[in-house]
């Protein structure tokens, strides 16, 4: 997904990568790196194309949770007594900041926006919503570099928003894609007091969303449009969002960081709002204005700035 898990997640994150052999073991870090950014952009792209694909929100909400579910569920007894012992606070921000709350609220927002702003403000604002968050939770005040890169990523905001139309639409869909924004960075929060590897990570956030959807769906609160779509339209979304984001992305970023170290891992993992603007032109047709190119370009720096100063920076209750 969209940003770099919770340190918890990776125990190597205190070995040196330059003690590590240079080949093949970093090469391989290289391509899980590499597997990542493009689920992150999959994720974007894949929001973009459900509004112009004849499947529901919640059919592809189905494919991304169920498809995870049925992969892991012969490992699910063995790890409940593990999931039971997450604090309910932190269970509920993973649960829910990268459940069915949060891919419902981006695939609202992609509905109405582009590729670009769907990658850029919910992957690229993520340090902005974890930082406000914390402050609001924890009193915890950014240091001089973290604020700087905050306010680079405020600024790339407001490039982006002033590259849209006066069309109330794409307002709509930039609130809805910030509020996401919101979610994932509680997400974020969420992962470091959950402690959990990326397998439990998956279980808590695939089988709560599914217990939602699926009654939701039965009572017809959600539209469906599954008895009427080919295999040619479902296979795309089972790809990029049941395989792809449910299973490989965690799993992909993990072992990247455990051979070529958080830092970098974090830093390349910037371009990932990048990589979906290039990828949306050809893919989607949609060709980024001046204004959104500069937005993308901002926040991209801004992340980088962030991912340089949360390794460096000790602070209490860092979440960032």
């Amino acid at each position: 997904m969209p940003t770099a898990p919770a340190r918890s997640l990776h125990p190597s994150d205190q070995i040196d990568p330059s003690a590590l052999p240079r080949s093949p073991f970093m090469i391989f870090g290289w391509l899980s790196l590499l597997l990542a950014i493009f689920v992150w952009a999959g994720f974007a792209l894949s929001m973009r194309a459900i509004g112009r694909s004849p499947l529901a929100t919640a059919d592809v909400a189905l494919i991304r949770f169920a498809v995870p579910a049925i992969v892991l569920l012969p490992l699910l007894p063995s790890r409940l007594a593990r999931l039971r012992t997450v604090p309910w606070p932190a269970a509920t921000a993973v649960a829910a900041g990268a459940g069915l709350p949060f891919f419902l609220l981006a695939a609202a927002g992609g509905r109405s926006s582009s590729a670009a702003h769907v990658s850029a403000l919910i992957a690229g604002t993520t340090p902005l919503a974890v930082a406000l968050l914390a402050a609001l939770l924890w009193s915890e005040v950014p240091g001089r570099r973290r604020l700087f890169s905050l306010l680079a990523i405020i600024a790339g905001v407001s490039f982006l928003v002033a590259g849209l139309s006066t069309g109330p639409s794409e307002v709509y869909g930039v609130t809805l894609l910030l509020a996401a924004s919101v979610l994932w960075g509680a997400y974020t929060l969420g992962l470091r007091r959950a402690e959990l590897d990326p397998l439990g990570c998956i279980m808590l956030i695939t089988y709560p969303s599914l217990l939602v959807l699926l009654p939701l769906r039965a009572i017809g609160v959600f539209e469906t449009h599954l008895s009427t779509v080919s295999l040619t339209d479902i296979l795309p979304f089972v790809a990029v969002q049941g395989i792809g984001v449910g299973l490989l992305s965690s799993y992909a970023y993990s072992l990247a960081v455990s051979r070529l170290g958080p830092t970098r891992c974090a830093t390349v993992g910037a371009l990932a709002p990048v990589l979906t603007t290039g990828l949306a032109v050809p893919l989607l047709g949609e060709v980024p204005s001046l204004l959104s190119l500069l937005g993308v370009s901002v926040i991209t720096f801004g992340i980088f700035v962030s991912n340089a100063t949360r390794f460096s920076e000790v602070r209490p209750c860092s979440a960032a």
